[in-house]
């Protein structure tokens, strides 16, 4: 049973109607964990009815009881655990493919045919409850991943001229405007119009407290609105949220198959047939000799069901899987099976530098009064982002965000006016305000204040070039006033990320930026990254990722522009930074991180790795067994029930084995510890 069926099938909560929310508890901060029934399973009904049937036959069969009280239970045990394997097998083998299953029934019947009917039953009794557990790994793998779809209600209020209205959310479109009203979910990604609230997002961005959302601010289909109601703008269609993104990507991941079970596969059917050829020689050779014929078929039916490779085909995929969904809950979603394989084998690692080992938006890092301008740095920051407040400009959004911060009054401007790659004029407080960045000429002006203790002319502008930033030049009636400095600051876990991800390469990460070489350096001291290569076209990027390849080496590339989408597609394997990252990155890349928690990196290749130990170890545990009881049956007597509960015995065993990491102590970060889980 796939896990698109299961992620398929579920369902979504409706909209909360609860009173307003005053505390948050873990029970809706997370996403609510599901747990499929194993008797909601058809697997299991049916593996459950098989046993049954057995269980009821056996005490009349040792009992000597006569066969018609026992033979009609026998043939519902056969019916009832073999009906669905017989007939994928035989609609597999009309498609000139031979289904490992189709062996197992097969050597059921035979046992039967030879009188030997226990023993076929109890083999349809093994392989019926096999089956149902790795149905029930299956669906719980699913679960832990398809609860991130009750995050999303199934209903909005949609504003409109005549009042409001309940609809699906499949029914938005961008540019609707919704009510959120206190405790209900957000029903689709927009941007905040009107009313003041705070988002519990830890669901979506791991944040561990509630995010105050004003006019103007993001928010997240499936986060939780606090006490204050919402008018929100629709800006993403519900198709394309962060929600659905994530179950897309799901959907995408349980499609796909490893390179290593991909070959397991390819050579299933030829081993397959050769098991056939075997059992038949098996068969032939000893009746050939004068043994006699049911010693020679049951020996015949122990090795088909001993040497099918049912555990060895079934060694890749939980693991994997299990991976998949671990690093989902943790924010990391793969793509993939052949992706979550591909990042435990990386050895090298190329990062981009603004938006991914960086915030990518500007902050006010200095804010410096000029000698005699008589503001001090409150008052400077406010002269400039009251001139600033009508600016869509980055620079300007991020002067204003400092003012915020600080509490400080805006006065009103009038007049403004903004000419690009300059800055902005504007009248404040009855004065002619300018701010923008200096040109040459102010630069020699500056310069004449040389040395004074307010950080202004060639102080100024060697701390500049010290801090890698940009210069904000402040004007009040033609004369200067001041200064401010921004910067794109590293994040907070990039030093970590780069140091885990050297400890798992054994070499340190390459900065590959297309910034100018002085942010680059500052940004690579920052994080202790020594392989520093700035001013790059995103073709040069590429072209440095495949002279690494070139090399020998495996690169995982980390980047989340438009312009890192060629690297992230020439790497072995690419990792997009979800939350700003542009829609090319995303769709290109092998796994993306949604929180933009740079120190889930690092995690999710220990977690990939950690998978592809899983496949070794339950390669080797199915091929130990196989070998054991084919030479037990050739060499020795093997009994049929025995080799039977080994055969299956090992089947179930990998599969429990890949379901390890599932676990939460499977996911770790550089530092030791764990991420917040969504």
């Amino acid at each position: 049973m796939s896990l698109h069926v299961f992620l398929y099938g579920a369902g979504v909560s409706s909209t909360l109607d609860s009173p307003p929310v005053l505390t948050l508890d873990a029970s809706v901060r997370t996403a609510p964990r599901r747990r499929t029934r194993f008797l909601a399973l058809p697997e299991a009904r049916w593996a459950l009815l098989t046993t049954a049937a057995f269980l009821s036959a056996l005490p009349l069969h040792f009992a000597d009881a006569p066969g018609w009280t026992y033979g009609p239970l026998y043939a519902i045990a056969y019916l009832a655990g073999g009906w669905e394997p017989a007939l994928e097998g035989v609609r597999a083998l009309r498609g000139k493919i031979l289904d490992v299953d189709l062996l197992m029934i097969v050597a059921a019947l035979g046992a039967a045919a030879i009188g030997q009917v226990l023993d076929g039953a109890l083999l349809i009794v093994i392989f019926a409850t096999s089956g149902a557990l790795e149905a029930l790994a299956t669906a719980r793998t699913a679960d832990s991943v398809r609860g991130l779809l009750d995050l999303a209600p199934a209903t909005a209020t949609r504003v409109t001229a005549d009042g409001e209205e309940s609809v699906p959310v499949n029914r938005l479109s961008v540019g609707d405007e919704l009510l959120i009203r206190p405790g209900e979910r957000i029903g689709a990604d927009g941007r905040v119009l009107d009313g003041t609230s705070e988002a519990d997002q830890a669901t979506i961005t791991g944040e561990p407290l509630p995010v105050l959302k004003t006019p103007g601010d993001e928010v997240f289909a499936g986060t939780l609105n606090g006490t204050g109601a919402l008018r929100v703008r629709v800006e993403r269609d519900p198709a394309d949220s962060v929600i659905a993104r994530i179950v897309t990507l799901v959907e995408e991941a349980s499609r796909t198959k490893a390179p290593t079970q991909l070959s397991i596969e390819k050579i299933e059917q030829r081993y397959a047939v050769g098991v056939v050829a075997a059992t038949l020689t098996v068969f032939a050779v000893p009746l050939a000799f004068g043994a006699d014929l049911t010693g020679a078929l049951l020996r015949a039916m122990t090795f088909m069901i001993v040497a099918s490779p049912c555990a060895v085909v079934l060694a890749t995929m939980p693991p994997l899987l299990s991976a998949i969904a671990t690093a989902g809950r943790h924010g990391v979603l793969v793509k993939s099976a052949l992706a979550m394989e591909r990042l435990g084998e990386i050895d090298t690692a190329a990062l981009d530098k603004t938006g991914t080992l960086t915030e990518g938006a500007p902050e006010v890092t200095a804010v410096r009064p000029a000698t005699g301008s008589g503001l001090d740095e409150d008052a400077l920051l406010a002269l400039a982002a009251a001139a600033e407040h009508p600016s869509e400009h980055p620079l300007a959004r991020a002067i204003v965000a400092a003012a915020r911060a600080r509490d400080l009054r805006l006065a009103p401007a009038r007049d403004f006016t903004a000419k690009p790659g300059h800055g902005v004029t504007a009248t404040v407080d009855g004065r002619f305000v300018t701010v923008g960045r200096p040109d040459s000429d102010l630069d020699a002006e500056a310069d004449t204040d040389a040395g004074t203790d307010t950080g202004t002319g060639t102080r100024m502008k060697r701390d500049t070039d010290v801090e890698g930033g940009t210069v904000v030049r402040v004007e009040r009636d033609g004369a200067l006033v001041g200064t401010l400095v921004l910067a794109d600051r590293p994040r907070a876990d990039a030093a970590e990320t780069a140091a885990g991800l050297t400890a798992l390469t054994g070499t340190s990460p390459v900065l590959l930026t297309g910034d100018n070489p002085r942010a680059a350096a500052q940004v690579a001291t920052a994080t202790g990254i020594t392989d520093v290569r700035a001013s790059l076209l995103p073709e040069d990027k590429v072209t440095a990722v495949r002279e690494l390849q070139r090399a020998g080496r495996k690169v995982l590339f980390v980047g989340d522009g438009v312009n890192d989408a060629p690297a992230l597609a020439a790497a072995h394997a690419g990792v997009a930074m979800g939350r700003a990252g542009s829609d090319l990155a995303l769709e290109t890349a092998d796994a993306v991180v949604v929180r933009d928690e740079l120190a889930a990196i690092p995690a999710v290749v220990r977690l990939s790795r950690a998978a592809r130990r899983l496949v070794v170890q339950n390669l080797l545990v199915a091929g130990t067994f196989i070998t054991v009881l084919v030479l037990w049956d050739l060499l020795g007597h093997l009994p049929l029930p025995l080799g039977v509960a080994g055969h299956e015995g090992s089947t179930v065993l990998v599969g429990l084995n890949g379901l390890r990491l599932l676990r939460e102590s499977a996911w770790r970060r550089p530092d030791g510890g764990r991420p917040r889980a969504l």
